[in-house]
């Protein structure tokens, strides 16, 4: 467990640029490179547990600050800002007293934390399933009729990331660019409750696939290049605004799909 902060480190009582939380004592023993959680996840999880002991407002401290304590690259530690965003547990302020705070709860936000405490079993996980593909067509339609270029091009490098794990025979990586490409179809609904409440499912569907496919003495074997056209063709559909394509093709996408046993 993260040491628990003193009150002299609260809002009120700490000095600018003061980290409230001290990640130093657990976060080498905790955080280490495994293949069933992503180096960011793990920051990203001691953090929110941190979190989870302070009350909105409070400062965390500098991204160089708690970078430094988690003994990270730039680029996870922006990995892991982003999970810790897209939960809504955190805000980043600008100026000489900005840095990294503890995000106000929306009702958006403890909707994604409820679904992240759920249990991990297979009925949970199942049931997980089965709404986001009720979801799915919502979020399609929404890509399909609001999608920009920019995001667009933001889908196709989550294929290119799919294809080049094809080429080198990780399923763990291509697992992870899938789900960043269901990501990028979400982040484009103007829906936020929707968004938000799938990408906590995309999450914990995430966590339970990665820890079994990682158990598996050949994970994700199954996973091949058709995988890869179903996603292809669901991001064209959605590039020409062919919403009859890109539900048909999503009804292919869903099919595909294993539930756990």
């Amino acid at each position: 467990m993260l040491a628990k902060p003193d009150a002299a480190s609260s809002t009120n009582g700490a000095r600018p640029g003061r980290p409230t939380v001290n990640l130093t004592p657990t976060i080498g023993r905790t955080v280490a490179p495994a293949a069933s959680t992503s180096m960011a996840d793990q920051v990203a999880n001691q953090i929110a547990e941190a979190i989870e002991k302070l009350k909105p407002g409070d400062r965390l401290g500098t991204k160089q600050e708690l970078r430094e304590q988690a003994r990270v690259s730039i680029g996870t530690f922006n990995e892991t800002l982003r999970i810790l965003q897209s939960r809504g547990l955190i805000e980043v302020r600008r100026g000489p007293q900005g840095g990294l705070f503890v995000a106000e709860r929306s009702p958006m936000a403890q909707l994604g934390h409820a679904v992240l405490h759920l249990d991990t079993d297979v009925s949970s996980i199942t049931e997980a399933m089965d709404i986001r593909d009720a979801l799915d067509p919502l979020l399609i339609e929404d890509a399909v009729r609001y999608s920009s270029p920019q995001q667009v091009k933001v889908m196709r490098r989550s294929l290119a990331a799919m294809a080049d794990a094809l080429d080198n025979d990780d399923g763990i990586g291509f697992l992870r660019a899938n789900w960043k490409l269901h990501e990028a179809i979400a982040d484009v609904s103007p829906r936020p409750i929707l968004q938000a409440f799938y990408v906590s499912l995309l999450n914990l569907i995430e966590d339970h696939t990665i820890t079994v496919a990682s158990d598996a003495d050949h994970p994700l074997a199954g996973f091949h290049q058709g995988r890869y056209d179903v996603h292809s063709r669901l991001v064209d559909a959605i590039a020409d605004r062919n919403l009859p394509e890109a539900l048909a093709v999503l009804g292919e996408h869903n099919i595909g799909i294993a539930r756990p046993s």
